[in-house]
């Protein structure tokens, strides 16, 4: 027997069908809930954290995922919900860019940087879990001596990211999409409260001696558990930012 959300993804899709003009179209108004005010944020839990007494130097290494690729998470669009999938390969366009900015923020705050690409103790690369994200966080900084403490004590336990979509497609039936290729660049990677990706793991904070993980550990880490959730941000919240970027 189908379920009534089952039903409301049938029912989005046929509609979908007959109104988007292309695959290769993005969501129209997408977002992470019902709610036409929600954001296209997606969280994603971090699991298994790992928080370490602080380093000589004063550091502590964070190290996580910012994003799950080839796992189907709910999203809405104009016409209801539907499935999305990051495809594996996504992010190798633009992390070989060479001036790739992406800074690590508290709660999407682009005052709150703990770290950034541009400064080197931002690092993002993928691999077979998906968007691997390591950051060298400074404990003079106020704000990391604020969120270390949340973080070892479980009180925030996600992160997310914001990009745009440059390439993506339907499937035939229009239930699900498949983002192919994004743009990091002027985005952000956040630690924050509640989104909805389920997908997205990160080991949390370690000490230098966390470096030896394996990539069994690794692997293990990036493993879902519940249904919580990476923030995924559509083109059309980047926009505005961009707009007063120039």
């Amino acid at each position: 027997m189908i379920t009534k959300l089952q039903q409301r993804h049938v029912d989005a899709a046929a509609k979908r069908s007959c109104e988007v003009r292309a695959l290769a179209d993005r969501p129209s108004r997408r977002r992470c809930a019902e709610s036409p005010i929600s954001t296209a944020r997606v969280s994603a839990r971090i699991t298994q954290m790992r928080v370490s007494d602080v380093s000589e130097d004063g550091t502590v290494e964070f190290d996580g995922y910012a994003s799950i690729t080839g796992e189907a998470y709910e999203m809405w669009d104009w016409y209801g919900p539907y499935d999305e999938i990051v495809d594996a390969g996504a992010f190798a366009v633009t992390l070989a860019q060479v001036d790739l900015d992406v800074p690590f923020v508290i709660g999407h705050d682009q005052i709150r940087r703990i770290a950034r690409t541009l400064t080197a103790d931002l690092t993002l690369t993928e691999d077979g879990n998906g968007l691997h994200v390591k950051a060298t966080l400074r404990m003079s900084d106020p704000d990391v001596a604020y969120i270390v403490p949340k973080l070892r004590a479980g009180h925030i336990d996600e992160m997310s990211f914001a990009f745009r979509i440059v390439r993506g497609q339907w499937s035939p039936d229009y239930t699900q999409y498949n983002i192919q290729q994004v743009d990091l660049h002027r985005g952000d990677v956040a630690i924050v409260g509640y989104g909805a990706n389920p997908f997205t793991a990160g080991s949390g904070l370690a000490s230098d001696d966390a470096d030896a993980a394996t990539d069994d550990e690794r692997s293990a880490l990036a493993t879902p558990t519940k249904k919580r959730g990476v923030d995924l941000i559509s083109e059309d919240d980047i926009a505005p930012r961009r707009a007063l970027a120039h």
